[in-house]
């Protein structure tokens, strides 16, 4: 059979064009919910033309490289146990691989994006941000976006239910924000409340470190209870020049100075004068008109237990709330994303940091939480510790429902705190002995594998378990807390007040604080940071006292028993 010229020419052309018109319309699904999130409710439809900055986060090209080598450097065991990573040489085992800039930059090309309208960054792998409407992101991510309102914080914003992506990206891009993600500055838990201040003995503002801890301890927490229970009373930090103490703040909580000058008053007097310093990320506030609750707890027992060792307050800045009618650019970062890249981008990075937010773990799109998590474990391969109290709402809040469709009741644990990469601290109360406190939260991640370094302890306590909870849990996953400390009414100074503040917020500082005078001792020695700490806790259980009393209702149910533990180190100081 013959063929024209014409003919030929114009089915080379097709079948050259063909997969060129494909590339960018064969899409699939990146994320979806299959109902609103819990908590926020339907507003209306997003205005086509309302603009704000979606954000894509480039694959990190060697990650898998980076979490073997925290595995090394963090095994007490190992020939390389702290040989952290610089900060330099951790961003460029994250750094994407030149095919996901390319193929990306090639789809925002296809979709006409300008130049002028992207912009590049780093700080735990590249970014790409783009400035879109509504109109353009629909069609970028073949979604729809609406206003969504969440009642308790009365915010609303932009987002979807799902969203989705040429096919060819999938390998290219870990996750799109903001899109299904629903969590803000405003809507994230912090996991303190205050209680009532009820009458008591005088506490004390200072005892021997040789005495045993004073009776008053077992209704108010002070820092002389602290440092007698936990025997860091003698120690005197020696490397304050190079040691350093953060603290992660968010939803506006702001860390008042003359409250802490007031607090060393009465609780720590060799710190009278000494003071804090506050760095803003992105639109945060410092407003020492406005002391926080959870703000004032965790500087306050940072810089108490850890002086004279340099803290750092980071006040985090949230998003500006949607207004239906306005059109002007505006951020709409969320929770964690924007302090991590900070922080990782930073010259400045503590060896100790705390913070004390979280969300339910099903409610965070697990493409998000997994790369929230590896920034984690980024920050620990440069040799950084990061704490996340556990929550405050036992094995689950609430009725305990999965958003799946299925509605199944279910134990909901929490996230961050659930990142393996993360140190999580729950609570204890009492002091003669301590004591499970009943709202510590605790439980196994339904996104994140069990890590080795816990497999043993873990092991122990499923077999104690038998087929108690059988299926109201994953018994594969990682389980959380890690160690507890103190949770139950800690004396803080709120407006020049005294105040009683209760919750995991409490623990998160005050282990934190305690292994930053840990990091102290082995920098004075010119020894590394201690940096990602969980092998170490799980095989030293020698040094820590067991908890076997205690459990964390919920869920309708009465929680883990600490008593489970009692042959395995189980959380506390």
């Amino acid at each position: 059979m013959l063929w024209s010229a014409a003919i030929l020419v114009s089915l080379v052309s097709f079948s050259v064009a063909k997969p060129l018109s494909r590339r960018w319309n064969d899409v699939a699904v990146k994320h979806s919910w299959v109902e609103v999130p819990r908590g926020w409710q339907y507003h209306s439809s997003a205005p086509a033309d309302y603009e704000f900055s979606m954000r894509i986060a480039l694959k990190q090209d060697n990650i898998d490289a980076l979490i073997a080598n925290l595995w090394e450097t963090s095994d007490p065991t190992h020939a390389r146990y702290g040989q952290h990573l610089t900060p330099a040489e951790a961003e460029a085992l994250v750094a994407p691989h030149p095919d996901s800039r390319e193929a990306v930059n090639a789809w925002l090309e296809h979709h006409g994006i300008p130049d002028e309208n992207i912009a590049y960054s780093t700080g735990g792998g590249e970014w790409i941000t783009i400035r879109v409407s509504v109109a353009e992101a629909e069609r970028m991510l073949d979604t729809k976006y609406n206003v969504y309102h969440h009642p308790a914080s009365n915010e609303r914003v932009v987002r979807a239910l799902s969203y989705s992506l040429p096919r060819e990206l999938h390998s290219h891009v870990d996750v799109v924000t903001p899109t299904t993600y629903f969590g803000t500055m405003r809507s994230m838990r912090s996991t303190s409340f205050l209680q009532p201040l009820g009458k008591e003995e005088a506490l004390p503002a200072d005892f021997d470190s040789n005495a045993a801890v004073p009776a008053s301890c077992n209704n108010a927490i002070t820092i002389s209870c602290l440092r007698g229970l936990y025997n860091t009373a003698d120690y005197v930090p020696a490397a304050t020049n190079v040691n350093k103490l953060g603290v992660a703040g968010y939803l506006e909580e702001f860390a008042n100075r003359a409250d802490l000058q007031t607090f060393f008053q009465q609780f720590r007097a060799d710190a009278v004068g000494s003071s804090f310093s506050t760095v803003l990320v992105n639109g945060g506030l410092d407003n020492q008109n406005d002391p926080g609750v959870e703000a004032n707890l965790d500087i306050q027992y940072t810089t108490g237990i850890s002086f004279p060792t340099p803290n750092i307050y980071y006040s985090t800045g949230g998003s500006p709330p949607f207004i239906p009618d306005d059109s002007t650019p505006s951020n709409t970062n969320e929770p964690y994303l924007d302090w991590l890249n900070f922080i990782l981008n930073s010259t400045t990075i503590p060896q100790t940091i705390s913070t004390s937010y979280g969300d339910d773990e099903q409610t965070v799109p697990q493409d998000y939480a997994t790369r929230v998590c590896n920034l984690f474990a980024q920050l620990g391969s440069i040799g950084t510790t990061a704490f996340f109290s556990s929550g405050d709402e036992g094995v689950g809040a609430g009725d305990c429902l999965t958003n799946d469709g299925t509605r199944r009741k279910i134990f909901q644990p929490a996230f961050p705190a659930s990142c393996p990469f993360v140190t999580t601290v729950g609570g204890t109360t009492r002091t003669a002995p301590e004591v499970a406190v009943s709202f510590s939260g605790g439980g196994f991640s339904r996104y994140f594998a069990q890590p080795s370094y816990q497999s043993s302890a873990v092991a122990t306590f499923l077999s104690s378990l038998g087929t108690t909870f059988s299926g109201l849990f994953n018994a594969t996953g990682r389980a959380y807390p890690d160690v507890s400390a103190q949770a139950n009414n800690f004396r803080v100074i709120i407006g020049g007040s005294l105040n009683a503040v209760g919750g995991t917020s409490a623990s998160s500082p005050t282990v934190a604080a305690i292994f930053s005078l840990l990091n102290d001792a082995r920098l004075a020695a010119n020894k590394p940071s201690l940096g990602f700490v969980n092998p170490l806790i799980y095989s030293n259980p020698s040094a820590f006292n067991d908890i076997i009393s205690g459990s964390n209702p919920g869920c309708g149910t009465n929680g883990w028993y600490s008593s489970l533990f009692n042959k395995e180190y189980q959380n506390s100081y």
